[in-house]
């Protein structure tokens, strides 16, 4: 092995050294990235959660108005209808 074919393969352990040692360093990176993201979906499927619950709470409230307003109608006519009879 003469001079040359020595420094060209310094050269090349170096560069493979470096490489894997960057490659270490983005994946450790990558690492910490998915966790985030992986933090972060959880708390938005907390929040979806919240708010369909809350919906859902509206929703059956506005259900349990809209009966109430019927019954309220309903005593309506009826103590209309009553006061028409008392008139006549």
């Amino acid at each position: 092995m003469n001079l040359t074919e020595k420094i060209i393969l310094v050269i090349l352990a170096a560069a493979l050294a470096l490489f894997i040692i960057l490659s270490i360093v983005a994946v450790c990176l990558l690492l910490r990235v998915l966790k985030n993201i992986r933090h972060i979906t959880e708390k938005a499927e907390k929040l979806v959660d919240s708010v369909e619950a809350v919906g859902d709470a509206f929703r059956r409230s506005t259900e349990q108005l809209t009966f109430f307003r019927l019954i309220r109608n309903v005593a309506d006519m009826v103590m209309q209808h009553k006061s028409k009879q008392k008139e006549e």
